[in-house]
């Protein structure tokens, strides 16, 4: 006999992409087209098989889902709410936005989203802006810092709110230019994983999209017509080790189709012995056989 949670992730393997029923208030505009049916497919496909793989979703649990109002925390969101609302995703959602005081940022936008799709949701205010742009110096890459404020703060929420993890809309890009920046500039071979679990130990943190495309969130989120909000710290700094790495990947698979693809497999894909990590692999034990000599 399974228990309750075995059988919901049996549940949750075997069920197809597509129930009947409709779908959620979301997608009430969304395109009839065919090439949008299958891309929402493509990446439900993708997000089913990233939640599975790494047993994330455990039935009754409570997810906190950071939403910015770039196109990445939007279909992050709308796709988790469509594999909930077809019985697929067995787990309570709360959408949260954190204002860190930015100059113009606009923020009725979010609210106003949320309230009009029947999305539960939080907003919470912490001026973290002005604490970046007092310790940054001017011209300095401002993203380590507001990344940490802005993740804290979301850990507190997530605790305060009752969930168990923090849901993030990273996807296989970011995954793969993180992978570049450690290798490049940090000197270790890492890079963004599915599922970890917080310093304090008390919270887990999930990337549902990691295994999917940016270019194909991005056409998702425009034919969804997302009311997109602009960074106005980091993203609209030039120069940045980030972009350059993007660029460098573009390039890469312009010029060798299925690049990404095939260094995404990478990363699932390591031999600990083929590297030079004594940490990893016992290289000191390593003998020949003695009816080989």
């Amino acid at each position: 006999m399974l228990d309750q949670d075995e059988s919901a992730a049996a549940a949750f393997e075997a069920a197809p992409a597509e129930e009947p029923g409709g779908s959620h208030p979301i997608f009430a505009d969304a395109p009839a087209s065919v090439s949008f049916k299958k891309g929402r497919k493509r990446l439900l496909r993708q997000m089913r098989e990233t939640i599975e793989t790494h047993a994330m979703a455990r039935p009754g649990a409570r997810w906190l889902v950071g939403i910015s109002g770039g196109k990445d925390s939007y279909a992050l969101l709308a796709l988790l709410l469509d594999l909930r609302w077809r019985g697929l995703l067995p787990v309570d959602l709360l959408a949260c936005n954190l204002d860190q005081g930015q100059p113009g940022f606009p923020k009725h936008i979010l609210p106003e989203f949320l309230t009009r799709h029947g999305i539960a949701h939080r907003i919470e205010y912490r001026d973290t802006y002005s604490v970046v742009k007092e310790k940054v110096p001017e011209g300095a890459t401002t993203c380590a810092l507001c990344s940490r404020l802005r993740r804290g703060n979301l850990y507190r929420i997530a605790r305060e709110e009752g969930c168990e993890a923090l849901v993030l809309g990273h996807h296989l890009d970011d995954s793969l230019e993180t992978f570049f920046l450690n290798m490049f500039f940090g000197g270790k071979l890492s890079a963004m994983p599915a599922k970890l679990v917080n310093d304090e130990g008390d919270l887990l943190v999930l990337r549902p999209l990691i295994q999917c495309a940016e270019a194909d969130i991005a056409r998702f989120s425009a034919a969804m017509r997302f009311p997109i909000i602009p960074c106005d710290l980091c993203g609209s700094q030039e120069g940045l080790q980030r972009g350059a790495l993007k660029t460098l990947i573009a390039d890469m698979e312009q010029r060798f189709p299925g690049r990404r693809d095939t260094i995404a497999r990478a990363l699932a894909n390591v031999r600990p012995g083929h590297l030079l990590d004594t940490s990893l692999f016992d290289f000191r034990s390593l003998e020949p056989r003695s009816d080989a000599l």
